[in-house]
């Protein structure tokens, strides 16, 4: 009669690695006993461990460190700012603020001339986010450099496009607008246009390029056009990105429509550059508050519609 096997061979043991049933012995291997030998190299691999920075790893890192501190201490001194006045700034601030611009005149934009004119901001941001994402698409499509249908013409021609909107500021097109088509909501529409068109451009193409080719390369392999491949193949994988960027530019579209009547293109920049003029320093304070109110309005909505596309998404 053979003996029992041992009911430890083959467990894991708390205080080892599992054991082997060993061969020629008889009876049959308890339950949970281990066929191979030894642990898996994964388990006995120990964990990864903190290292001090060697030479020259922590050269680099200190030089970089002294280099910026130099550099902010050159232009500190280049600049001839004076860093001792820091301190009391926001003291000189706030009691400029308590004894000019307090309280602000909230009766000023009560009126009916000045809600007229919040309104016109919001249809001059909407219409300047549409035009410019229309016409960003197809630029963000030739700007791609995996999707461009040609890469010695309109690869360039988009990058350039994009380029030149995005290096104006918006300020500077609709002082440059209005001189060319007088005061009025156009300039500012048009300003705010080339500047969705340079900000959503750029973005757009960015996510064009980070797409997987796998699909791309499917519909080609049917026979499938370029502007077939842009609709069935990269659309489908840019729709959430772009969904989230289009709400995201109308957001900065509308903060920067709020400014753009400073310089003569309607909106609520207009009551607040006459109100600047008139040294009338109450209703520049109830303007500036509404505009703050308006902006945050205008945030926490482009917030709420981002996170309920990406719920309805996922």
């Amino acid at each position: 009669m053979h003996a029992e096997p041992s009911s430890e061979l083959g467990l894991e043991s708390a205080a080892g690695p599992p054991v082997a049933w060993p061969a020629g012995r008889a009876g049959s291997p308890p339950a949970g006993a281990v066929a191979h030998s030894g642990a898996p190299a994964k388990a006995r691999s120990s964990p990864p461990t903190w290292q001090r920075f060697r030479y020259p790893q922590s050269l680099y890192k200190y030089g970089a460190v002294l280099g910026a501190l130099a550099l902010i201490a050159y232009s500190l001194d280049y600049l001839n700012i004076d860093v001792e006045r820091l301190p009391g700034m926001l003291g000189r601030m706030g009691e400029m603020l308590a004894r000019r611009y307090f309280p602000p005149n909230v009766g000023h934009i009560l009126n009916a001339d000045y809600l007229h004119t919040v309104v016109e901001t919001l249809q001059m941001s909407y219409l300047a986010t549409v035009l410019g994402v229309a016409l960003a698409v197809p630029l963000a499509w030739f700007a791609a450099h995996n999707m461009t249908p040609s890469r010695r013409v309109l690869y360039p021609i988009g990058r350039l496009v994009i380029m030149a909107c995005r290096s104006v500021h918006e300020m500077i097109w609709t002082i440059l607008l209005v001189a060319l088509l007088g005061f009025g909501m156009l300039p500012g529409a048009l300003a705010l246009t080339l500047f969705c068109i340079g900000f959503t451009g750029k973005l757009f193409s960015e996510a064009i390029e980070a797409i997987e080719p796998g699909q791309v390369e499917a519909i080609r392999a049917s026979g499938a056009n370029g502007l077939q491949v842009f609709v069935f193949a990269v659309l489908p994988q840019v729709r959430v990105a772009w969904t989230g960027i289009t709400i995201y530019t109308w957001d900065v579209v509308f903060r920067a429509a709020t400014v753009v009547g400073f310089f003569g293109a309607g909106g609520m920049g207009w009551y607040l550059r006459e109100s600047v003029q008139r040294v009338a320093s109450k209703d520049v304070a109830a303007i500036l508050l509404s505009i703050i109110v308006v902006v945050v309005i205008s945030e926490l909505l482009s917030a709420w519609l981002r996170n309920r596309i990406a719920r309805a998404i996922a």
